[in-house]
């Protein structure tokens, strides 16, 4: 069964809007675990606008299911916080600075020595490594020569297209997914994934490991709440 790990930024973006400690983001990620979901995904950025880095080192003692970090590896900070928490896994993906969210992979062609060496690092600690790609085979094959544990396909292009073409959508994921399994990489998927494409996707992408959900999830909760979102979406995944 592919894995369901909640990226919990939304929940710390509307806590941080207010002030104080409401919604309870630490309590909201113990909780989904408790519901049922089988992972944790934060993602810190340098100003801290969602998760802060206090929130990372509060959550470490507390989950008990996978900790998934995203995040820049080209800033020393989050690199830092990485080598101390030694989560689960770690995903790296190329965001620019004041990026507002994650729109593209990394070119493993042309970063291929930067992505071994910080790979290296990481793995030397015993944390699996996942890297941000598009569904494109190139860069699968050269995500290959970094060393990396997995790979995590970018989905927002699928998700686009999904309502008025999803079988042409599909084709590069699965076509990707399908080399990266050949190569012996693991395949996670994210990025606008939500409780209408994701069966699609699921059956239609092979070796499908993980899909990391935040913002549609979150936003489906307010609807039927936090318990029935995550229920909703493991029922995705079967």
């Amino acid at each position: 069964m592919t894995k369901l790990s909640v990226n919990i930024n939304k929940i710390a973006t509307l806590r941080n809007a207010r002030g104080g400690n409401v919604p309870d983001v630490i309590k909201a990620a113990t909780d989904i675990e408790r519901f049922g979901a089988q992972g944790i995904t934060v993602h810190p950025r340098p100003d801290e606008r969602h998760i802060t880095y206090k929130d990372v080192n509060d959550l470490k003692p507390l989950l008990k299911t996978e900790f998934n970090i995203e995040g820049n590896p080209k800033e020393k900070k989050f690199v830092e916080l990485v080598l101390k928490i030694k989560p689960a896994q770690v995903t790296l993906v190329p965001d620019a600075a004041g990026q507002i969210t994650s729109d593209h992979g990394w070119d493993t062609v042309k970063e291929k020595a930067y992505l071994k060496d910080i790979i290296a690092l990481f793995k030397s600690k015993r944390i699996r490594t996942s890297i941000f790609v598009d569904p494109n085979l190139e860069m699968v094959e050269g995500a290959k020569e970094t060393g990396t544990d997995r790979i995590e396909l970018y989905t927002e292009e699928y998700a686009r297209l999904f309502s008025s073409q999803k079988e042409k959508a599909i084709i590069p994921y699965a076509e990707a997914a399908k080399l990266a399994v050949d190569l012996g990489i693991g395949v996670n998927a994210g990025h606008d994934l939500n409780l209408e494409n994701l069966k699609y996707f699921k059956a239609h992408v092979p070796g499908l490991l993980e899909v990391s959900i935040g913002h549609a999830l979150v936003s489906d909760a307010l609807y039927f709440g936090l318990e029935n979102a995550v229920q909703l979406y493991l029922r995705q995944l079967k």
